[in-house]
């Protein structure tokens, strides 16, 4: 008789604490759903000076964390040179200044490419470009182990 009452007693504590993790969503269930990744863009901007020194290279990456580092929903934002220093077969160095902005998600870059801080950028320097090449690129946003 005491087996069968706390057989009983401990089915119906299981059945409450799954209950809790379901709604909690801490269930193996959710297990899937939580692990898949974020969709982000990543814009990345390659631009070619008409005048590539030093001192017009520098100007340009000024600019950039001038008008393009505040936008709502980046997550990420990188400027700089090309590195001289690697020169390999493989490496495109066709470029003098690199942009490097990762959005939130689509939305976000969308309402970037129209802000006024990002048209007055290109006001201000595209008389200076002689190419930009722009590579977006959907990409997840994963942790890396340690």
């Amino acid at each position: 008789m005491k087996s069968w009452k706390f057989a009983t007693i401990l089915t119906a504590l299981f059945s409450v604490c799954t209950l809790a993790m379901v709604a909690s969503r801490q269930h193996p269930a959710f297990a899937a759903e939580e692990k898949q990744p974020a969709m982000q863009l990543a814009h990345n901007v390659f631009f070619t000076l008409n005048d590539s020194t030093p001192a017009n290279r520098q100007k340009l990456v000024d600019a950039c964390k001038k008008y393009l580092v505040n936008h709502p929903g980046v997550t990420y934002f990188a400027c700089g040179t090309v590195c001289e220093e690697l020169d390999r077969p493989v490496n495109d160095r066709n470029f003098d200044v690199g942009l490097h902005v990762v959005f939130v998600d689509r939305a976000a870059h969308d309402v970037y490419q129209t802000a006024p801080d990002h048209l007055k950028f290109i006001a201000e320097n595209r008389e200076t470009w002689k190419q930009v090449r722009v590579f977006d690129t959907n990409v997840e946003s994963l942790t890396p182990k340690l």
